[in-house]
């Protein structure tokens, strides 16, 4: 018997590369994309065209202008140095600023109590079981609005005067007129810490978070926190409940399958659902014009009513309250993603 030699196999010829042909599905979409973009891009040309022409013949202004005009009003919370005479601009900075601190302490809070409050779904305390889930279904069905007025209330009319204010070792204090306390500051020496002191009608010294700010900021606390809680009761029980008996099999205790395996799998889970409770943080903060928090809404309305200048006012409004939420969204996308590629093995 003669044996053959096999024959080679042919290389596969190269795939021809589409070409700009009609026929093509790839061609068909990218062309019908474009015609769909421009549509709507004149759809919105003719809109502005409009708007404005109606304006005019109404008699009202429009136009940027007026950011570089005056503002004319005070505001109470001050982030940065802002008086009546300074512009519009510089106004909306200011409310731009009011919005981002109470929405980052938010997001801070809200999720530290939420975890605690998901935590305490699972505890082996019957108490402890009953009130987080007590919690959840009381804060998450209450509307934030009424929370928010609710905890205004409770700090302007219960508390005591500022002259009889409630303290922690007499360097935090608590009163209708805020919370205070110590703060660092910058000196001709250097820093040092302005420490608060009782005077005769206020408490001078220190950093003073105004009622409002703390009616806001606990109101989106406990509101954002129930469903932060749902969130992670959810991510932990997607655990398979074999992770947890190969943990316990091993000798690891409780605490430590709860940190080693229980919680790098439940982050996974719990990143999508936590960045729509941290966007919905960020936009409920809008409701603090509600209690007289100095926020973008409250600085955009007092600029309507004094300039008229309706729409620009209403798209700055919307065009800072999208920007923070596509960064917001961003952030937790690229935590997300580091945070995956760290755990995946090499």
């Amino acid at each position: 018997m003669s044996l053959q030699a096999p024959i080679p196999a042919r290389p596969a010829p190269p795939r021809p590369r589409p070409g700009w042909s009609w026929h093509h599905p790839a061609t068909r979409a990218l062309v019908w994309q474009v015609l769909a973009v421009l549509c709507i891009a004149a759809a919105l040309g003719w809109l502005v065209h409009n708007t404005q022409a109606n304006m005019a013949a109404r008699g009202i202004q429009s136009g940027w202008d007026f950011l570089g005009q005056t503002a004319g009003f005070d505001i109470g919370e001050q982030p940065i140095a802002f008086e009546s005479t300074d512009t519009y601009w510089r106004a909306f900075l200011v409310g731009l600023l009011n919005t981002l601190r109470v929405a980052v302490a938010g997001v801070v809070l809200s999720t530290l109590l939420g975890a605690l409050v998901g935590l305490g779904r699972f505890s082996r305390n019957l108490p402890v079981r009953a009130l987080s889930r007590a919690y959840v279904e009381l804060f998450r069905n209450v509307p934030l609005l009424v929370q928010l007025l609710v905890w205004y209330l409770l700090l302007v009319e219960y508390l005591p005067d500022a002259s009889e204010a409630w303290n922690w070792r007499e360097i935090v204090f608590l009163s209708k007129s805020g919370l205070v306390l110590p703060f660092p500051e910058h000196g001709a020496g250097g820093w040092h810490w302005s420490v608060p002191v009782p005077g005769g009608f206020a408490i001078e010294g220190g950093a003073a978070l105004s009622p409002e700010f703390l009616a806001v900021l606990a109101g989106l606390t406990f509101y954002t926190a129930a469903f932060i809680a749902e969130v992670v009761r959810a991510g932990i029980a997607a655990v398979p409940r074999g992770q947890i008996e190969a943990a316990q099999s091993i000798g690891l205790s409780r605490r430590q399958t709860l940190w080693l395996v229980i919680g790098p799998q439940a982050l996974r889970t719990m990143a999508p659902p936590l960045t729509n409770q941290y966007l919905n943080l960020t936009k409920n903060s809008s409701l603090a014009v509600a209690v007289g928090y100095p926020d973008l809404v409250s600085i955009a309305n007092t600029s309507l009513n004094q300039t008229g200048r309706a729409l620009e006012c209403i798209a700055i409004v919307m065009a800072v309250y999208l920007c923070l939420s596509l960064m917001t969204a961003g952030l937790m996308a690229l935590l997300h993603r580091s945070e995956l590629a760290r755990r995946e093995p090499a």
